[in-house]
């Protein structure tokens, strides 16, 4: 297939940020693209005055894109957090008054997938603690996700840019995703596979592909080195996609990469303006 036949979702939180928020869809939309995706917008607040999302909502209605993505509350990111759910104290209790807020924008924008990031481990706390906590919280995650028909995303990341993560391999996310099914009995959990972070991790991407296809949500890319766009590094990122189409993965892809040092407008002459809107 190509990468100019996947259907791709652009992420607004590390795409366009040159721009304020509020104006990122419509730029997204001006590049030929119909779905978006974010981090939790609001870095210090996981739960915003009511009139933040809904302007928000607004702003991609009224660009004309769908939101695909949406993760949870996952404290300073970018930054030096990488989720909130497994640490102990005010960031788990964020968490938890996140869940039902982010869970209703995604609703009223139909969005499908909902990403939580589990967290850095922390100095004199319990790992064994931390991971207890985390499953509760992924329980209620879960639960939320399903009752708006979504499903909830677990992701690895890389161990040389996130030290402190612990699901920092394809298993140890696809592990967690299992205990979290294992628990709620309602099988909405699945797997981000991220290209570029289980390359950094030195991962064998076609065993990945052929091992936790049938597990995985969603997927996103940037080429590496340098988490640009594809093209700019060295992964056949091609070959991959499709392997994850034959192997059954039918989900859109996020471009979740760096545009560089130019507009991000410019960062995507890499995909024809026929390949960017999709169904």
């Amino acid at each position: 297939m190509g990468l100019t036949e996947q259907r791709f979702t652009v992420n607004l939180s590390i795409l366009f940020t040159e721009l304020p928020l509020l104006e990122r869809p419509a730029a997204a939309r001006a590049a030929g693209f119909t779905a978006v995706e974010l981090w939790w917008p609001w870095l210090d607040s996981p739960t915003p005055a009511r009139s933040e999302p809904a302007s928000l909502r607004s702003a991609i209605e009224d660009a004309g894109v769908r939101l695909t993505g949406l993760n949870f509350y996952a404290g300073q990111l970018p930054g030096p957090d990488r989720g909130a759910l497994s640490v102990p104290g005010a960031e788990s209790e964020r968490f938890r008054a996140n869940i039902e807020v982010a869970a209703e924008l995604a609703e009223s924008l139909g969005c499908g997938a909902l990403n939580a990031l589990y967290g850095n481990r922390i100095d004199g706390v319990d790992p064994a603690e931390q991971d207890a906590l985390a499953l509760e919280n992924l329980v209620l995650a879960a639960r939320a996700a399903n009752r708006i028909g979504a499903i909830l995303l677990v992701e690895a990341l890389n161990k040389p840019e996130s030290p402190r993560y612990p699901l920092v391999s394809a298993p140890a996310a696809v592990e967690v995703v299992d205990r979290v099914n294992e628990a709620t009995g309602l099988g909405n959990a699945r797997f981000l596979m991220d290209l570029y972070h289980l390359s950094m991790n030195g991962e064998d991407l076609p065993s990945v592909i052929d091992r936790f296809a049938a597990k995985t949500g969603h997927v996103q890319i940037a080429d590496n080195p340098g988490r640009g766009a594809p093209g700019t590094g060295t992964l056949p990122l091609a070959d991959h996609l499709d392997q994850l189409r034959k192997a059954g993965y039918e989900g859109r892809v996020g471009l979740e990469y760096k545009p560089g040092d130019r507009p991000s407008a410019e960062a995507f002459g890499w995909l024809p303006h026929t390949a960017r809107r999709t169904p």
